[in-house]
């Protein structure tokens, strides 16, 4: 048995009572990418606490860490009881713009009003494991909002969700790792924790975060109707609409196949350090031309 079948096992049994039948598991696989680089990903969790909730946030992370999350571990560098005055910017950068809803007013307040900051940080992963890590860090973010966090953004690719949709995004993670479907539970980690589209006109939009989930990320250079007029928001989701399209081919058919069907290249990235969280070791894969 592969490290990536005992991992999605292991996931299944910690966090679904009851463990689904391996034939069900074994019939909705996911492909693995193939790295292009000896970097390793990694989640790097940010959580605000209230005033003076350091401890209490501390606390809470190491019952995860003590309890289904024993890879994880609390960076105690960066953590502080006392407010971080770049967050709410950060926030207002990083809030998912894909999901209407992912974000409330309350979350907004609960950003701005923070007064205790935690980081944990995950394993290095490789694409076999990086699905089933994700999950896990996905449970990491909704014991963490049950138990003292007041808001939660994933640094790894810079993306933040409201409390609703984070607990969305886990409770639709049980859904498919109850049914044994390791495809389902990778896109549901894919938009928990990857960033898209990012990037301007003139250069293309791509995707961020991607690397989380054990897949290249995406870049697509487009075609305006009207070059004289700026992208649409319309017109932005449908690229975001096609990225995951794209990774969900990926995810279930491989990498290679997905770049010829769409006669497109794969190139490692060349955006980030390759010491950097966002740098993405499985590559990206360009599209070129993209009529929107």
């Amino acid at each position: 048995m592969n490290s990536g079948r005992r991992g999605v096992l292991a996931f299944l049994g910690s966090l679904v009572l009851g463990a689904p039948s391996l034939g069900k598991a074994a019939s909705k696989s996911s492909a693995f990418a193939e790295s292009r680089s000896e970097y390793k990903p990694r989640h790097v969790l940010c959580f605000l606490g209230t005033e003076k909730g350091l401890a209490a946030l501390q606390q809470s992370a190491r019952t995860a860490v003590d309890t289904f999350a024993g890879d994880f571990s609390i960076d105690e560098e960066y953590s502080q009881d006392e407010p971080d005055d770049r967050m709410e910017r950060s926030f207002n950068v990083c809030w998912d713009r894909v999901d209407p809803d992912t974000y409330q007013e309350a979350d907004e307040e609960a950003v701005a009003g923070h007064g205790s900051v935690l980081y944990v940080l995950g394993p290095s992963m490789d694409a076999e494991n990086a699905v089933t890590t994700s999950a896990t860090a996905l449970q990491f973010v909704q014991h963490m909002l049950d138990h003292g966090a007041i808001a939660v953004k994933g640094e790894s690719a810079g993306v933040a969700h409201g409390a609703r949709r984070w607990k969305e995004l886990f409770e639709q993670s049980r859904s498919d790792a109850a049914s044994g479907d390791l495809l389902a539970l990778a896109r549901t980690c894919r938009l928990a924790f990857a960033r898209r589209p990012i990037g301007d006109d003139a250069n293309g939009m791509a995707s961020v975060g991607f690397h989380l989930v054990g897949l290249p990320d995406i870049e697509v250079g487009f075609i305006r109707k009207d070059e004289n007029l700026p992208s649409t928001n319309p017109e932005q989701l449908k690229i975001a609409a096609l990225m995951d399209d794209i990774a969900d081919q990926m995810a279930r058919d491989g990498v290679e196949t997905t770049v010829t069907a769409h006669h497109a290249t794969l190139s490692n990235d060349m955006r980030y350090e390759d010491d950097s969280y966002k740098f993405n070791p499985f590559g990206v894969v360009s599209i070129q031309d993209y009529k929107l």
